[in-house]
């Protein structure tokens, strides 16, 4: 290689080094501009592409009732092992528009409720609610127990005397419809004639439908990104009282809704789940993909639910303090006015086996019994979502009761839901085109080098193939230079002439010459020579 090509290809690479070096700085600043532009873009203001979506979610959500069919009542009874049957699903489409929306503090914040509406969904349920009975656990007869259970042992026992002249049973049969939606209990009518406060109705979802969660402030996001979504005050509250330590009612987070964007694997996302009483964190588990959308997947981890004595943060759950239950459940009683209630993942998923073993007819697996949420990160988008949470009572001996003299205390499964939303077609192409936009925008500087790489490439091949092809034609010619050479010089050669000058000129003219003549020289010329 001589010197003029080493410097030639040095430059070139010098050259491709220094562009490859600005185009990663420009990389980069493109990169920035981008993100910058969502944290703008993605708030809760009316200037927002998000704010219609916000206000009115346009994918479906979905609620799935699951109830727990006791088979074996008597046999619990007589101090035996319950056993369960999964009776399910009932599916209703549930529909939360925000209304009332205002906005606070100078856009900053804004005001918001949420009512829910469930309408039933008989193509994707398991059988009509109106009709199907469902034999479980009489939770009005449960938490009159368990409020008279402070009072004297007389008084308890008159209370059980008279329920048993009413019929009332540990144990009720009712109608799916009636066990959700509510019905006028026999024991509560009685407690409402003398105490009017108290409702004659009962329902697990009881003047829920229609109805909010309470009143929502949240912050835009136009501040500070991170908070895009997060609540400030839930019903004029920043924090809880039901709990027995500051952390423990802290309101943390989201509502679910919304997430802030740019999300990394690493970080904590927070939720406060109204129905739980209570703020959740979700931890990344893994990258998924949800109709061609890339997206994280974050899901509460164990110690969401772990026993204080595996997660001290957990300690303020125990109301009163140090009255704590294992790993996997949490008591609620403090927000559900004093009953025993406790919330749990479905079949006891994530929780001490004691629990799991207590029931026959509970199967936990992750596949069926995991919350978790699919989010893309870039926007923060929520694209899949499972929410799955169990409703459970302590049944336990109570003295003056004569029916629960027998049982063992149990942590008794009454139902779990599973409330599901995944992103519609519509939303997921416009998803999938703005991610290509953001994606292209991003790297256009790689690309424009990339594409010169590729240039560079082919004009390189070009003058490797033009230089050998030069080389080629001078081979050639030196080749053809060196035959013609040769051939001269041997029809060139001389034979000796002869010593007689008159025999020459003798020679007829016709007659053809013999020897003694170069190419392109006479006969004369050589004698000359």
């Amino acid at each position: 290689m001589t010197r003029k090509s080493c410097a030639i290809y040095t430059t070139g690479i010098v050259c491709f080094t220094i562009i490859l070096a600005i185009a990663l700085v420009v990389a980069q600043v493109f990169q920035t501009m981008i993100h910058s532009r969502l944290k703008k873009e993605i708030t809760l203001t009316e200037k927002s592409k998000v704010f219609d979506s916000w206000k009115n979610p346009p994918p479906p959500v979905y609620m799935e009732y699951y109830f727990f069919n006791v088979t074996n009542p008597e046999e619990f009874l007589a101090g035996g092992k319950a056993a369960v049957k999964q009776i399910g699903p009932y599916t209703y489409r549930e529909y939360r528009p925000r209304e009332n929306v205002t906005f606070l503090e100078n856009g900053t914040k804004l005001y918001a409720l949420n009512p829910k509406t469930f309408v039933f969904v008989p193509e994707k349920s398991a059988g009509d609610p109106t009709v199907d009975l469902i034999r479980t656990v009489n939770i009005p007869f449960v938490a009159v127990m368990n409020e008279l259970n402070s009072y004297s042992f007389f008084l308890r026992t008159f209370v059980s005397m008279y329920m048993n002249s009413l019929g009332i049973e540990l144990f009720m049969t009712r109608t799916v419809h009636e066990i959700l939606w509510g019905f006028k209990d026999p024991l509560l009518t009685k407690l409402h004639s003398v105490k009017p406060d108290v409702d004659e109705y009962f329902g697990l979802m009881w003047k829920k439908n229609g109805t909010h969660e309470g009143e929502f402030v949240f912050h835009t996001g136009e501040e500070n990104y991170l908070d895009y979504g997060k609540i400030d005050t839930w019903n004029g509250l920043r924090k809880m009282s039901w709990w027995s330590s500051n952390q423990s009612n802290m309101i943390n987070g989201t509502d679910g809704a919304v997430f802030h964007p740019l999300i990394n694997r690493n970080e904590l996302l927070y939720i406060f789940a109204a129905d739980l009483c209570r703020s959740i964190h979700l931890a990344y588990v893994e990258d998924v993909e949800v109709k061609g959308i890339q997206a994280y997947r974050f899901a509460p981890p164990s110690d969401v639910l772990m026993s204080p004595k595996d997660n001290p943060n957990n300690e303020g759950f125990c109301v009163p303090a140090g009255d704590c239950l294992g790993t996997g459940v949490l008591k609620v009683s403090v927000c559900r006015e004093g009953a025993p209630i406790v919330v749990s993942f479905p079949h006891f998923y994530q929780a001490d086996p004691k629990y799991i073993n207590a029931v026959d007819g509970l199967n936990p697996n992750k596949e069926e019994h995991e919350t978790y949420l699919d989010l893309q990160p870039t926007t923060g988008v929520p694209i899949r979502a499972c929410k799955r949470a169990q409703l459970n009572i302590i049944l336990k001996r109570i003295q003056g009761f004569p029916k629960t003299k027998h049982i063992n205390e149990t942590i008794f499964p009454i139902m779990f839901v599973n409330e599901t939303a995944t992103i519609d077609d519509d939303s997921a192409s416009q998803m999938r085109t703005l991610l290509l936009i953001v994606t292209l925008v991003s790297n256009f500087p790689l690309l424009i080098v990339g594409l010169g790489v590729i240039l560079l490439l082919v004009l390189v091949v070009l003058f490797c193939r033009n230089r050998q092809k030069k080389n080629e034609v001078k081979r050639i010619d030196f080749t053809e230079a060196f035959h013609s050479f040769t051939t001269a010089k041997d029809e060139t050669a001389y034979t000796q002439v002869s010593d007689k000058p008159d025999e020459s000129s003798e020679t007829p003219a016709s007659q053809p010459m013999r020897n003694g003549s170069y190419i392109a020289m006479s006969p004369v010329e050589a004698q000359k020579c």
